[in-house]
């Protein structure tokens, strides 16, 4: 890994991850902290860089999140963004207050280019502004560099502190040259030098597994979806035949999903590993009857897992450790590494029971986003129908079914699901759309079919574009394969009468339902 790292201070705002993903588009490495944090701790990190995020606090209320002034005394370069901006202003003696008119959108940014945060980036730039507050008066010794039609001080520079404050988010894609003032930051300003890769980070993370497994035996959970097998293949690289991989079938997979994943990954595949299929479906659906509540589900299904493999590693023998795909996003997300709340907990994430047979949990992946996850498998030479296939949730079909799980729910959304990719490939979109796919709700409505009078459920169809699965946006996708779908799963899933399309983005949605 490389020595020069950012870290993110996290004020709670919603694109939080977004911000550490572009900087590692930077080949930067970086990682997110709570603004709770103790600036001991951030000292004993050395970082090269802080970035302060944005937030839904004003920063002057009490209670609001700050932050200690001798974190601007670290000789650190410093970057706020929107509330981190407001912050620091608040902090070092400006003046924040409510704007007289609220920035919302696209807004057309005029910037000082001489200045090096604005190094090659256009006089008049469109910028992605989101809020309420505004900094009346800058803090001593800054010099605005940045303004907007609204915003006097839309961006400010302390040189000789390396202490920098933009009003808007560089972050979104809407940010025009967002990525270019980051890289501007990071590179030009921090120092850093870019080496954050992922070859490195392959090769040192199946050296650093090699040493830490020693002679011990590893089980690995592996659900046949990218991030687990991943971390199967790097496991298979590292410790060989140390490694057994043990695949739970819950009954929650896509149609004949779990005799996909053994053909793959089993005794006639083409990876040297141990691998141990559990049909376990019956015992999933008895667990899950009568729960409704999405993250009461989410940590039945994880409990049930690790009880599973506690058991398989009985028979197997002593088993040192487990290994689990958990990727970054997972991290944050259940509000683990940053100050964000929790938006859902993940079947490897913090929704693991208090007791867990197993000497400790590797999670390889862990630093990693979904796409550099796939960059990783490529490196450990896994085929590109595996690694660029659709994105599948730990938990499964569980949290595509809106409501109680049962079997019939769960065949009629295997149906539905197994009509939507097979159209979607039909029409070439199967790879130029980020995520799709068919959930089943919990909503029953009155049809027609033949002469017959139905009360059935409704089919929802989703479709997302995006980088990172940190923001996403719903895709348009053509009318005619969306009504060939639709007509397909009326016609073909019992029980179905009625198809939607979800027209929501991430935010104020979530990519998946529950």
């Amino acid at each position: 890994m490389s020595r020069d790292k950012v870290i993110v201070i996290d004020f709670g705002g919603q694109y939080n991850q977004l911000v550490a993903r572009r900087v590692r588009e930077c080949n930067v490495y970086c990682e997110i902290y709570s603004y709770k944090t103790d600036l001991n701790k951030i000292r004993e990190m050395k970082p090269k860089g802080i970035i302060l995020t944005g937030g839904p606090d004003s920063c002057y209320v009490e209670g609001a999140a700050g932050c200690e002034k001798g974190l601007f005394d670290l000789g650190i370069p410093v970057l706020g963004l929107c509330y981190g901006a407001q912050l620091m202003m608040h902090v070092l003696g400006g003046h924040v207050c409510k704007a007289p008119v609220r920035e919302y959108g696209k807004i057309e940014v005029i910037v000082d280019t001489s200045v090096p945060l604005f190094a090659n980036v256009s006089e008049h730039t469109i910028c992605w502004m989101s809020h309420n507050d505004y900094i009346e008066r800058t803090a001593p010794e800054f010099q605005i560099i940045a303004h907007t039609d609204n915003c006097p001080a839309a961006a400010m520079q302390c040189v000789n502190r390396k202490l920098y404050a933009i009003q808007f988010h560089p972050e979104v894609l809407h940010t025009v040259e967002g990525t270019k003032i980051l890289s501007n930051f990071v590179h030009g300003i921090c120092g850093c030098t870019g080496d954050w890769r992922m070859d490195a980070f392959v090769a040192n993370s199946v050296k650093a597994i090699r040493q830490k497994v020693g002679k011990g035996k590893v089980l690995c959970a592996l659900s046949g979806g990218v991030d687990s097998s991943v971390a199967a293949v790097m496991l298979a690289k590292a410790v060989g035949e140390q490694l057994t991989c043990v695949f739970v079938d819950h009954g929650l997979l896509r149609k004949n999903e779990g005799d996909e994943v053994e053909e793959v990954f089993g005794p006639s595949g083409p990876y040297n590993l141990n691998f141990v299929r559990v049909n376990a479906k019956e015992r999933f659906y008895e667990k899950l009857k009568g729960i409704e509540e999405p993250e009461q589900k989410r940590k039945i299904i994880g409990e049930e897992f690790i009880r599973v493999f506690e058991e398989e590693a009985k028979k197997i023998g002593a088993v040192d450790f487990l290994v689990q795909g958990t990727i970054y996003p997972d991290v944050v997300e259940s509000g683990l590494g940053g100050e964000s709340s929790v938006i859902k907990s993940h079947h490897n994430v913090g929704g693991l029971p208090d007791y867990v047979d197993f000497k400790e949990i590797i999670e390889p992946l862990r630093d990693l986003f979904k796409d550099e996850v796939r960059q990783a498998g490529l490196e450990l030479g896994i085929p590109n129908r595996l690694v660029f296939r659709q994105p599948f949730p730990g938990p499964g079909l569980g949290i595509r079914i809106v409501g109680e799980v049962t079997a019939e729910k769960v065949r009629m959304v295997q149906e539905a699901d197994a009509i939507y990719r097979e159209e979607m490939a039909k029409a070439g979109l199967d790879r130029s759309v980020g995520q799709y796919f068919a959930a089943l709700t919990n909503m029953r409505s009155v049809g027609v079919m033949g002469d017959e009078r139905t009360y059935d459920y409704a089919v929802a169809l989703r479709a997302v574009n995006t980088v990172d699965f940190m923001t996403a946006e719903a895709a348009e996708l053509p009318w005619e394969v969306l009504g060939r779908v639709a007509s397909r799963i009326v016609n073909e899933v019992e029980h179905v009468n009625r198809v939607l399309y979800d027209c929501t983005g991430k935010p104020p949605g979530t990519i998946e339902f529950e």
